[in-house]
């Protein structure tokens, strides 16, 4: 009977202990080892030995297979993250409807006052500028005037002079006032529309960024629907059109092979440990399993 059991237990041990010290010289020794000058094989382990070429296969893979254009255009997508959107914007949205706070005091959360400043700056002349060019290139001028001409020969109209006919005398002179009356606004809105607009947007925009963000929310479902779908519009945009040339520019897979090779390799071991520790465990009572089927079957014959 303790020739039968010796064999399974002997057997057991040895592949347990076999496995256990072929995982651990996958990493041990870091370095080259040698004895009166002679190199000792299997040093270094096999995962410093050729940790640069692992590296670079394992950025590859992920480049091409786990992070690649298809994978992630499939994943930014789904209907899973477009609903995680859509919850996250409606979350948002809710929260503000109650924000009491102003919306410089809300975007002070997120920019400093000198970026508040040059933001508001910068909106405030664009805005400026493309009214103020729109004034001087329209005929708002020959609208102004023809509308007070018409004004006042519609008042000559109703009155007792109108009776007489004093319309249809006045109607030439109208004509010429009204182009001079045309003129004269055309200039001054030319020489004074930057100015004037100045003013009107210098003191809009102090209101706007005084307006509370419960204000700017509440009333306006339509426009919020408007800013949601815009948000969504652009995010397809960005991961349809602009995602290759944002992977092309982060270079995944180069990213992975120098972090790889920046690991100290005391910290790589413990990271691969972690994360499959159950796995090479199992690997080493795998070997006692099997070294004890090899001593029962070598006891048996």
């Amino acid at each position: 009977m303790l020739h039968y059991l010796i064999g399974p237990a002997v057997g057991a041990v040895i592949g347990y202990f076999t496995n256990d010290v072929a995982i651990r010289m996958l990493f041990k020794p870091h370095q080259a080892k040698y004895f009166m000058g002679i190199h000792i094989p299997f040093t270094p382990g096999i995962i410093p030995k050729e940790k640069v070429r692992i590296a670079s296969s394992i950025g590859k893979a992920v480049s091409e297979n786990l992070m690649n254009r298809e994978v992630l255009e499939k994943s930014l997508l789904s209907d899973e993250m477009l609903e995680k959107m859509n919850d996250a914007i409606d979350e948002f949205v809710a929260t503000q409807r109650n924000n009491n706070e102003t919306i410089e005091q809300f975007a002070s959360h997120y920019l400093s006052a000198e970026d508040i400043a040059a933001m508001r700056e910068n909106t405030s002349t664009s805005i400026v500028k493309m009214i103020a060019d729109k004034l001087q290139d329209s005929q708002l001028g020959e609208n102004i005037a023809h509308m007070a001409t018409e004004h006042v020969m519609e008042k000559t109209r109703k009155s007792v002079a109108g009776r007489f006919g004093a319309d249809m005398l006045l109607q030439p002179i109208a004509q010429l006032v009204e182009g001079i009356l045309a003129k004269h606004i055309n200039e001054i809105l030319s020489n004074n529309s930057q100015q004037m607009v100045e003013n009107l947007v210098a003191n809009e925009s102090q209101e706007l960024m005084n307006m509370t963000m419960s204000k700017l929310i509440n009333g306006h479902d339509e426009q919020v629907a408007q800013i949601k779908k815009g948000i969504f519009n652009a995010y397809r945009v960005i991961i349809t059109e602009h995602l290759p040339r944002i992977l092309q520019d982060i270079d995944i897979s180069a990213i992975i092979e120098q972090r790889i090779n920046e690991m100290d390799m005391d910290e790589a071991e413990a990271i691969i440990f972690d994360v499959m520790k159950k796995e090479l465990r199992a690997i080493v009572w795998l070997g006692a399993l099997l070294g004890s089927i090899m001593g029962t079957i070598n006891a048996l014959i």
